[in-house]
């Protein structure tokens, strides 16, 4: 039990320390702001989860503070110059409704980032998907001013991507605060598989997913830019990383894990290039909670027979032993 505690810990570690090069990232592009949004989300989700789990008599510890990768997950994935009362009405739906209610930290079953996102999406939609111009630099109790939308909303309507390969590299185009720069995500990703961190059989499935339609069912004439272009927008990269490859809710075995995200992979992909849906990858991996869960049953019937089965064969190899003796 103390093993899988300090395993715990020492993923929440790997998993904040990216994000918060992501969140420096957002900082250089977008000011204080951004910072300080990140911080309304954790200070939130902390008095949340300290909340639930006293209305639950749960003592909380310090393995709770996993909260906020959640809470700063779902800062990166909103705009910069966010309300902040959505932003912390978002976290406490993840907190409390998300995780808490549907079996806290040692029983997740799906992203509370991703949950929290979707709820803000379904009631301030507008505000959720408008965004500030890189290097716009927004005060802390500022009114944002001159907002547009998304370069995946423009590349979804238009099919065109008006930035050149170096810009989309470092991130330096209109979205979510600290989902988009590509160069540090890539690093993200090698690093949290590297240490296992983050579930390699659902990332790879999601890419993997995503760029074999992108291929197969280009959205446009160039098969190359447009497995490019999937890859990058619409927070598929991000998603595949923080939300799809959550340990947490991933099957624990690359194998399982890599269909469960190539499921996920290709029906956002699918969503996407027909209904003009920005960042469904996001909305599916919720919607695919139960097949992660199905993975997760079989694995355990998996482990259950192996058992058996090893246990039938020492007892076996015992009463041979013994017969052997008697002899």
């Amino acid at each position: 039990m103390l093993k899988k505690a300090r395993k715990e810990r020492l993923i929440w570690l790997d998993i904040m320390l990216t994000l918060l090069t992501l969140e420096l990232m957002s900082y250089f592009y977008y000011g204080m702001r951004s910072v300080a949004l990140a911080g309304v989300c954790m200070a939130v989700s902390v008095a949340a989860e300290f909340v639930s789990l006293r209305l639950m008599k749960r003592k909380f510890t310090a393995d709770d503070l996993t909260c906020t990768s959640d809470a700063l997950i779902l800062a990166l994935m909103f705009p910069a110059v966010m309300s902040y009362r959505v932003a912390a009405i978002a976290v406490l739906f993840a907190i409390i409704v998300a995780k808490n209610v549907f079996g806290g930290r040692i029983n997740m079953i799906f992203s509370p980032a991703a949950a929290g996102y979707i709820f803000v999406l379904t009631s301030w939609g507008r505000q959720l998907l408008q965004y500030s111009e890189p290097y716009t630099k927004t005060g802390v109790f500022e009114k944002p001013a001159a907002l547009v939308k998304s370069a995946s909303y423009v590349f979804n309507t238009t099919r065109v991507f008006p930035h050149t390969d170096f810009e989309m590299l470092l991130g330096n185009f209109s979205g979510p605060s600290g989902s988009v720069s590509v160069l540090l995500l890539c690093v993200a990703a090698i690093v949290l598989m590297f240490r296992r961190s983050i579930s390699a059989g659902a990332f790879i499935g999601t890419i993997f997913g995503t760029g074999f339609f992108a291929v197969v069912t280009p959205v446009l004439s160039s098969r190359a830019a447009s497995l490019k272009y999937s890859l990058v927008l619409n927070m598929v990269l991000f998603s595949a990383i923080y939300i799809v490859s959550d340990v947490r809710v991933a099957p624990k075995k690359n194998y399982y894990a890599f269909f469960y995200g190539l499921f996920i992979g290709v029906i956002s992909y699918v969503l996407v290039a027909t209904g003009v849906k920005e960042n469904a990858v996001i909305i599916v991996s919720v919607l695919f909670t139960p097949i992660a869960l199905g993975f997760k049953n079989l694995e355990k019937k998996i482990e259950i027979a192996e058992k058996e089965h090893a246990e039938a064969i020492a007892a076996e190899s015992t009463e041979g032993e013994e017969a052997a003796v008697s002899e």
